[in-house]
């Protein structure tokens, strides 16, 4: 493939990313059980170890699919 497709894909796509926002976040992914969230004073931890695992698998399944 292609330098300049894959420019103008990965730019579409974020163009797309960028327009669905205000619906995306409205989803829950970051606050699933299963993601750690360790909170001091002075310390802020995060790992969304639910969500990564969740988005891997649409990005996986898609891919397969764009594939067949």
């Amino acid at each position: 493939m292609n330098m300049q497709k894959v420019l103008l894909i990965t730019g579409a796509a974020i163009l797309i990313l960028g327009l669905c926002w205000p619906w995306l976040s409205r989803l829950p992914l970051g606050r699933l059980p299963g993601d750690i969230l360790i909170s001091r004073p002075g310390f802020k931890f995060y790992c969304p170890i639910t969500s990564m695992l969740i988005i891997s698998l649409l990005i996986s399944i898609i891919l397969w699919v764009l594939r067949r």
